[in-house]
């Protein structure tokens, strides 16, 4: 089988692997449809954080079930399924409490693989979530949506369900990329009056509109906090989605929130450290982390994709074969496109 090969900074190949084989009872093997590239990806791919060479790449898949463990129940082979990369076990402490992004028994490599023609998934029974129906059932624009429930959709809700966003809040979204579009969506269907989505770029501010942005902030530092607070008439918002991880993004958080507002923070932490006085001396909160992808896709995020209330997918901006995987990790670093798509299995 073929799957994409992180080779050096810069450098990825589609390269040839045997066909993966069930390493426990309560693993299955997915035929991938599509994958994408993450803007997590993208560290590696600078050389901003160390991979090993010749591992496996991705974490975003779609697909069919091929063969199941034993222990596997709840998934059969030809089920239609979400390969989320969180592999909840749905019964340890942490799944039990609705965090399946920290279970504690996630087992296997649950980062590589997934940008390939065939994938080992563990914990199946319970992390796989299984889509209605095979893929020929729906269009080509319902297939992208469901590949965003794999990751950055739920990503997106996990910031806004950390921060809290209740009906009628105002809240700001902090980062345009695939996760802080999915954050506007999010804060959408969570009933958000008012959307404030900081972004420079004209393709993203305007679907960051179409999604559900009421107001567009494209300053940074002072000046993006200053037009903050006069979109807010000087108050803040009540809630606050951190969707970049840099040390800019943390701090621009807590300056735009108001007293008593919860920072939801799901980008990737870029700096070991973190100032929290400023959190202390305004009463605002600090949540957020790796996502509850299966969680949330059970309990809100499927049906809403089903029912057509929200359409994440429109984040693909560029599609590409497996064999141009290349092409799609340079465009997503390039900004030539907001998420790229792989489409691995055309039928």
């Amino acid at each position: 089988m073929k799957v994409g090969t992180f080779i050096k900074p810069g450098k990825i190949e589609v390269q040839d692997y045997p066909m993966p084989e069930l390493k426990s009872e309560d693993d299955a093997i997915i035929h991938v449809v599509r994958a994408s590239v993450c803007g997590s990806d993208l560290w590696w791919f600078k050389g901003l954080s160390h991979r090993d060479p010749n591992t496996t790449t991705g974490h975003e898949a779609i697909g069919i079930v091929e063969k199941v463990g034993t222990n596997v129940t709840n998934i059969k082979p030809g089920d239609f399924v979400i390969a989320p990369f969180t592999h909840g076990c749905g019964h340890c402490a942490a799944c039990l409490a609705g965090f399946d992004g920290n279970c504690l028994n996630q087992g296997n490599d649950t980062n590589g693989g997934y940008q390939g023609e065939y994938l080992e998934f563990h914990n199946a029974n319970w992390a796989l979530v299984k889509i209605p129906g095979k893929p020929q059932d729906y269009s080509d624009e319902q297939l992208n949506d469901f590949l965003t429930l794999a990751d950055v959709m739920a990503t997106g809700y996990h910031a806004a369900n950390s921060a809290e966003v209740k009906k009628g809040d105002t809240v700001v979204v902090i980062g345009d990329g695939a996760v802080g579009l999915c954050g506007v969506i999010a804060a959408k269907l969570l009933g958000a009056k008012k959307i404030i989505a900081m972004s420079r770029h004209e393709d993203r501010q305007k679907l960051a509109t179409e999604f559900g942005a009421t107001d567009i902030v494209p300053e940074r530092d002072k000046k993006a906090v200053d037009h903050v607070m006069a979109l807010t008439n000087g108050i803040g918002a009540d809630a606050v989605l951190e969707c970049v991880g840099t040390d800019q993004a943390v701090t621009t958080a807590v300056q735009v929130g108001r007293p008593g507002s919860i920072v939801g923070r799901v980008g990737v932490p870029q700096s070991p450290s973190l100032d929290t006085r400023n959190l202390f001396w305004r009463n605002i909160g600090l949540r957020g982390g790796i996502a509850s992808v299966t969680f949330d896709d059970c309990k809100i995020l499927l049906d809403a994709v089903l029912n057509g209330k929200i359409h994440p997918g429109k984040v693909f901006t560029k599609r590409f074969t497996l064999n141009q995987i290349q092409e799609a990790y340079e465009a997503m670093d390039q900004r030539e496109a907001i998420k790229s798509l792989l489409i691995i299995d055309p039928e």
